[in-house]
């Protein structure tokens, strides 16, 4: 396991990445080429229902700095440049988006063995100031995150959470929307060798008292092949089936059914990544 505690982002992250990763009922394609230089030109196309949305990413890395270029249907320029180690542990991300002139914002993230903290800042003249923080280790860790809007005076996030881990089971406890939200999370790796895992999450919102209970599992046919599946208490029931073709190139077929309407048409998704 690695040292510290991470961000606070990777609270929960194992079973949200096994419940909710990769499923989709969209169609998408994504390419992946490198120039004899080492630039990586990525281009992605989704089909939403009519809908076609397509977008061209230029990657340029250069020592310790990645310059990440993107633009889409919608004519938005998005660039990140993002600074790895300028210090021990410390990371610098600058991103804007164009013709957005309030999308500016400066990052700063710092991972220690005993803390991980991410502070951001908008370039704007009255920006939103966010700070997430987490203390502990890697088999135990608490951590906050907090935005501030400082033109309106008012908090716009305010979350916590806990995390538990250790050698094959990581569980979590969060509380998000001010208050409003309590999610529990549970990841269990059962037989590593064939990526054999059991996860759950459990959503409790106290305005309206709705619980959403999400159960799932996924487990490795072969080296390259993967299957997984979930079903929530609402009778939505997911699966899919992803297979690595070749290196880094990966073909994914999942689908949804709504059980308690069973009348209506499944929803299929495809996605196919290719990368030299």
């Amino acid at each position: 396991m690695a040292k510290g505690p991470g961000l606070y982002t990777e609270i929960g992250k194992k079973a949200r990445d096994l419940l909710y990763k990769d499923y989709q009922s969209d169609h998408k394609f994504t390419v992946t080429t490198y120039s004899p230089t080492g630039v990586a030109i990525t281009c992605s196309g989704t089909k939403k229902g009519e809908l076609l949305l397509a977008d061209v990413t230029t990657q340029l890395k250069n020592k310790n700095i990645t310059t990440d270029v993107k633009v889409d249907t919608d004519s938005n320029l998005l660039t990140t440049v993002t600074i790895d180690q300028p210090a021990p542990g410390l990371k610098a991300i600058l991103s804007f988006k164009l013709p957005d002139q309030r999308s500016g914002k400066v990052e700063l993230q710092y991972l220690h063995d005993y803390a991980g903290i991410s502070t951001s800042v908008g370039l704007t003249a009255n920006p939103v100031v966010n700070f997430s923080g987490v203390l502990g280790t890697n088999l135990l860790a608490l951590g906050t995150d907090v935005s501030f809007d400082t033109k309106t005076g008012n908090f716009t996030k305010c979350n916590a959470g806990l995390s538990f881990s250790n050698a094959d089971l990581i569980a979590s406890l969060n509380l998000n929307e001010k208050g409003d939200m309590v999610s529990a999370s549970y990841y269990h790796s059962v037989y590593p060798e064939q990526n054999t895992a059991l996860g759950a999450e459990v959503t409790h919102r106290f305005a309206n008292s709705e619980n959403t209970i999400t159960l799932g599992a996924q487990h490795a046919l072969d080296p390259l092949t993967t299957v997984k599946g979930r079903v929530n208490n609402f009778g939505k029931a997911n699966a899919l089936i992803q297979h690595e073709w070749r290196p880094k190139s990966f073909f994914t077929v999942s689908g949804e059914v709504d059980t308690r309407a069973i009348e209506k048409s499944a929803k299929i998704g495809l996605a196919l990544a290719l990368k030299p």
